[in-house]
């Protein structure tokens, strides 16, 4: 009981040193330390509630809880102001495209008229033509570009009337051949106008390249004709050489120096069954 004694008599002058205003003792600190050395239970509950009570009473301690509350709710709030409106700001740029599309399916200064659509994927895929025809600056006098992109997209709809995988892989295609940086001739003749948006949606890939693309697959073709004819026309048939896929033993053969005279001609072969053609080691 000689340890409660003491707790109550500090007690008693902590209190008293409150109501007088003298609260720079430290005698918090001392109660405290006392508590954590005690072993009995009565003392360190008492010395608890004195603690408790004694920080009740300290002058400011409710203002500046209310005042830390108020400037945590004012940061809270603010965070989440900024962060709406930064979400606001990142919706209205990622709708402005859409917008311009939405309008254009009422018809632009061509005229046209388009499917009023406000299908996310219809939308998006008139996003990603819009994105492959834009550049800085337009040729004076033409077609809106997200006109144009609507119109190629409209088309490639009309013709599959759904959004399925062959309406997304043509999208795809046209988008692709758009942004080539080797190519950038189809994209000024869709801008100009030389090329219809309704002929771009229908494109085939050998019509889209460009010209030395075009250039280089028809010097393929004629080379791939030659030799088909070279084949055909100057051969010599036998029946020693057996064709690989067919099985059969009627074939023709030609023999061609296509390397340096110093080596052995190559010798091409033609199944007249089949028409299989392969190169004899």
């Amino acid at each position: 009981m000689g340890c409660e004694d003491e707790v109550l008599k500090i007690g008693k002058k902590l209190e008293k040193m409150i109501s007088s205003g003298t609260s720079k003792t430290r005698i918090g600190m001392t109660v405290n330390n006392f508590r954590k050395s005690s072993n009995a239970d009565e003392v360190i509950s008492l010395s608890k509630a004195l603690i408790k009570s004694w920080k009740k009473l300290l002058p400011g301690e409710s203002t500046n809880s209310k005042s830390s509350s108020s400037q945590s709710s004012a940061r809270s709030n603010s965070v989440n102001k900024t962060d709406e409106s930064s979400r606001d700001s990142t919706d209205s740029n990622s709708h402005d495209v859409s917008k311009k599309l939405e309008g254009d399916a009422k018809g632009g200064q061509s005229g046209t008229k388009l499917t009023d659509t406000s299908d996310p994927i219809r939308l998006k895929c008139r996003e990603l033509l819009f994105n492959a025809l834009k550049v800085d600056n337009p040729p004076p006098g033409v077609k809106p570009m997200p006109q144009i992109a609507s119109e190629i997209e409209d088309s490639i709809y009309q013709e599959f009337r759904n959004t399925d995988m062959k309406y997304k892989n043509r999208v795809r295609s046209r988008v692709a051949n758009l942004k080539d940086p080797k190519n950038p001739q189809l994209r000024e003749s869709v801008l100009q106008g030389i090329i219809d948006p309704c002929r771009m949606a229908g494109m085939t890939a050998e019509e889209m390249a460009s010209d030395a693309m075009k250039l280089l697959r028809s010097k393929l073709t004629k080379e791939a004709i030659n030799e088909h004819q070279m084949a055909q026309t100057t051969g010599s048939v036998t029946d020693l050489i057996k064709c690989g896929k067919c099985k059969k033993t009627n074939c023709t053969y030609n023999q061609v120096q296509t390397r340096s005279a110093d080596e052995p001609m190559t010798t091409f072969v033609l199944c007249n069954e089949c028409g299989h053609r392969w190169k004899f080691c």
